[in-house]
C-alpha cells in the first residue's frame, strides 16, 4: 500500500509540514487538516487509508474526532494513530479504548512513525488471504482453527488461537487487557486482567523463542512486534 492516503490532523503547521514531507518521501499520499472540524470533513470526503490524529486540536479535540468516527459505520474501520504530547498511561489507555490502533507520543522518530503506519496498513493488504493469516513464521488457518510455526503444528486451545489470531491480524497494534477480553471473549465476559496476563504467559511458552514477538507494553497491554 505504498500509495495509501494518510490524513495528517495537526494544528501546529511546522509539525504538520514535517510529517507531510516525511510521509511523501516514504511514498504515501497525504491529506491535511488543522482542526477537528476539518478532520471530520476530510475523513468523510476522502476516506483515507489511515489517520494520524493529534489529541489537542482547536474546535473538536482529537478524542472527540475519534469518537465521532467510531459512531459512523463507514468511518469506523479506518485505522487511527493518535499522535500527541499527552503521554500519561491513562491517556494512552483512553485513546486505545476509544478505538485508536496505536498511540505515538511527541517528540517522535520519523522512521518509527513511517514503520508504524506501514505495519498497520500491511495486515489489511497482505496478511489475510483465503482464510489464512501469516505473520513471519506463523501461519493460522482461520477455518480449521489450526496454527503452524514453520512446519510444526502448534497445540493450542481455542482461547490460545483467538488470542494469537487477534495479535497476528494487526502487528504493532497495542491492545489493552480490556480490549483483549472484548475481542476474544465478547462484551461483559467475566475475565480478570490477571487472567489475561496468565494466558499471555502460557501462549508465549507454547511459541517458544518465537514468543518474544508477543511484547508487553508496560502499563497498557500487549502487541505483536512489527
Amino acid at each position: 500500500m505504498s500509495q495509501a492516503l494518510i490524513l495528517v490532523v495537526e494544528d501546529e503547521e511546522p509539525i504538520r509540514l514535517l510529517i507531510t514531507m516525511n510521509l511523501e518521501s516514504a511514498g504515501f499520499r497525504v491529506a491535511k487538516a488543522k482542526d477537528g472540524f476539518q478532520a471530520l470533513e476530510a475523513v468523510r470526503a476522502q476516506r483515507p487509508d489511515l489517520v494520524l490524529l493529534d489529541w489537542m486540536l482547536p474546535g473538536i479535540n482529537g478524542l472527540d474526532v475519534l469518537r465521532k468516527m467510531q459512531q459512523e459505520p463507514q468511518l469506523a474501520s479506518i485505522p487511527v494513530i493518535m499522535l500527541t504530547a499527552k503521554s500519561e498511561e491513562s491517556d494512552i489507555v483512553l485513546g486505545l479504548e476509544m478505538g485508536a490502533v496505536d498511540y505515538i507520543t511527541k517528540p517522535f522518530s520519523n522512521k518509527v512513525l513511517v514503520a508504524r503506519i506501514r505495519a498497520h496498513l500491511r495486515w489489511e493488504d497482505e496478511t489475510v488471504a483465503n482464510g489464512v493469516i501469516t505473520y513471519k513464521q506463523l501461519r493460522l488457518d482461520v477455518n480449521q482453527h489450526r496454527a503452524w510455526l514453520g512446519e510444526e503444528l502448534l497445540s493450542l486451545t481455542a482461547g490460545d488461537f483467538e488470542l494469537l489470531r487477534l495479535f497476528c491480524e494487526s502487528p504493532g497494534h497495542v491492545y489493552t487487557r480490556g480490549q483483549i477480553i472484548t475481542r476474544t471473549k465478547g462484551d461483559d465476559y467475566p475475565v480478570t486482567d490477571r487472567a489475561v496476563d496468565v494466558q499471555i504467559v502460557s501462549l508465549r511458552k507454547k511459541l517458544g523463542e518465537f514468543g518474544r514477538n508477543l511484547e508487553t507494553v508496560r502499563g497498557i497491554g500487549y502487541r505483536m512486534s512489527v
